[in-house]
């Protein structure tokens, strides 16, 4: 039998030395300074050699291992960033962060343009940027690929709630940037949204609903949301319906993008090798190629939903089980007590109170997670998992009563003192290249969060008690608050096993989606 002490040791050395390695970064661009040469024939080992060179840095990855333990309760090292921000003449925000070490840019913008912005026309932000690359003047679609293709760029977008981004990776030399940037203005700033292209994206997004039907755990989400938000923007899904999406035209994409893809409703985020003069002539560039226009207003603060169950029925051998509550808004200032409360509560993964208990007690589950999403609005937190079908009732009990006790006690002081270490030892992840660093801009940007965010919060997360976590949760959350969707089989319920001290063994089959 695998000691399983030993192997979470194990891991937690392995993590805790790519940390390390992540975290020894040059302090002006945080990328790796250290490199892993790559054999080539002239320098492939014998056998013998091999032997020896794998003996040699067993021993040194043992001493590597051993010198952890000098580290004790210390905060691994975090890099801080040195943001620079303006505001271009046509109003969008930019924040940029100086890396010199690769011959590279990153480029994100983020409009407040998602769903929630979609004024009664399910699916119309996710069509306008889906649509963005599909054809502009004297380029469709496949011209436009091959054109980032062929300057060795990469293109990207998404429309989210809140958010659409659109986004641009590029080698930062002249003669790559600059045909790159004009390229990326065009499809940004003048899309043509050309009929064939939008047709095609319908067919595939009605064939995505109907491959919906069959994904008991997506009915549950859209459900949740439904009841959850009822009437505010946030209650329909950001793809659209199977009834809105057949009669979207191409001139309500345009009256979106002309309305929603303005200069100043952007946050446009700057990450690489760029010098602060060539990073305000791209923010320039870029902004004065966009509609221009001013930030559409946040979506309304959404009413209390009424607590209780909804179920649907679903052929399955297992049940779905999704709770949810109205949270906080981005930028709540007790997101830090509320992060690291639930960190402990369902959304640390292993050593969690709901993973313990649901899963390595009584093996109901393969997973059960928790955690609160900000937006701009109260966003949810939710609680997911999924169950033997004849267990369903007896697990949701158990969960309800687990969220409870802990509303209820709070954490305990190792619990608190643990997540605190867990979380400092994985911030300089967050932060560990530039595509990381491009995408905490344009949060703190697209929220309004200061400059100084992250390194605040990590202060934040370190100065919490175990009352603050508990007032924090207890103030947000409610016991019998919430929104219950399930989707599975109506089968005779069972009782719940009980607990066991060692951790049950899990089923070998994979969980159903």
């Amino acid at each position: 039998m695998i000691d399983r002490n030993l192997v979470r040791r194990s891991l937690l050395g392995l993590a805790l030395v790519s940390c390390l390695g992540l975290a020894a970064c040059d302090g002006k661009t945080g990328e790796t300074a250290a490199s892993i040469p790559v054999p080539t024939e002239e320098t492939v080992a014998t056998p013998a050699e091999s032997g020896q060179a794998i003996a040699k840095a067993a021993e040194e990855d043992k001493s590597r291992l051993e010198s952890l333990d000098e580290l004790g309760d210390q905060p691994l090292p975090r890099r801080e960033l040195d943001i620079q921000s303006w505001q271009t003449e046509g109003g969008a925000k930019v924040l940029f962060v100086e890396a010199h070490q690769l011959p590279m840019f990153d480029l994100r913008l983020t409009f407040a343009a998602g769903s929630s912005q979609d004024g009664g026309v399910p699916g119309l932000a996710m069509l306008t940027n889906a649509m963005l690359n599909e054809g502009i003047e004297g380029k469709d679609v496949t011209a436009i690929a091959e054109g980032f293709e062929g300057l060795g760029a990469d293109f990207g977008n998404g429309s989210y709630r809140d958010m659409a981004i659109a986004s641009l990776r590029s080698l930062s030399t002249a003669d790559k940037r600059e045909p790159a940037l004009q390229l990326f203005s065009q499809v940004l700033g003048q899309p043509t949204f050309p009929a064939e292209s939008l047709q095609r994206i319908k067919n595939q997004v009605l064939a995505g609903f109907e491959f919906q039907k069959q994904n008991p755990g997506k009915l549950a989400s859209l459900e949740l949301f439904e009841q959850l938000y009822q009437d505010h923007p946030y209650a329909h899904p950001s793809e659209g319906t199977p009834e809105s999406i057949p009669g979207i035209t191409a001139e309500q994409l345009r009256g979106f993008h002309a309305k929603a893809y303005t200069a100043g409703n952007a946050v446009i985020a700057l990450v690489g090798d760029l010098s602060r003069e060539e990073a305000e002539a791209i923010a320039a560039q870029v902004s004065s190629a966009l509609p221009q226009g001013p930030a559409l207003p946040p979506p309304p603060v959404p009413n209390e939903p009424t607590a209780g169950k909804h179920h649907i029925d679903f052929p399955s051998n297992q049940t779905h089980l999704l709770l949810a509550q109205l949270g906080i808004p981005r930028g709540h200032p007790d997101y830090a007590a509320l992060y690291l409360g639930n960190q402990i509560l369902g959304g640390g993964g292993f050593g969690t109170r709901l993973m313990e208990e649901v899963r390595e007690k009584r093996g109901l589950t393969y997973g059960v997670y928790s955690g609160f999403s900000p937006m701009q609005t109260k966003g949810p937190f939710m609680i997911n998992l999924q169950t033997r079908a004849e267990l369903s009732e007896a697990t949701l009990g158990l969960v309800q009563r687990l969220v409870a006790e802990f509303l209820e006690q709070g954490p305990t002081k190792a619990e608190l003192e643990r997540s605190k270490r867990e979380t400092a030892g994985s911030f300089p992840l967050s932060t560990a290249s530039n595509a990381d660093i491009v995408g905490q801009l344009g949060s703190i940007g697209f929220y309004d969060l200061p400059l100084t965010y992250l390194e605040d919060f990590m202060q934040q997360v370190q100065a919490l008690s175990v009352e603050d976590v508990r007032t924090a949760m207890s103030k947000h959350l409610s016991a019998d608050g919430f929104v219950i969707v399930t989707a599975g089989p109506q089968v005779e319920q069972k009782p719940l096993p009980a607990p066991s001290e060692k951790p049950i063994e899990q089923p070998s089959s994979v969980p159903e989606h």
